[in-house]
């Protein structure tokens, strides 16, 4: 699919868990296709790797923002 950071950056992070889902679903049939020699362009595997890393990145850096958020307030300290 090949998305830009700023696209999934726009998307709620209930969108990226099913895009992940979604994206790792067609990488097992890209590998699968590879495997028989049906996949042409092999650059798709690797793309989408990224894409999926990329996601799972976004979603790793919101969760860890809202855990100190969370310990912000619980201290009483503004972020």
């Amino acid at each position: 699919m090949n998305m830009k950071l700023s696209e999934i950056k726009e998307m709620s992070s209930e969108e990226i868990g099913k895009q992940v889902v979604g994206e790792e679903s067609n990488l097992v049939d890209l590998r699968f296709s590879h495997e028989l020699k049906q996949l042409t362009n092999t650059a798709k595997l690797r793309a989408t790797k990224k894409d999926i890393a990329r996601m799972k990145t976004i979603l790793k850096e919101r969760e860890l923002s809202e855990k100190k958020s969370r310990l912000m307030q619980d201290k009483g300290v503004d972020a």
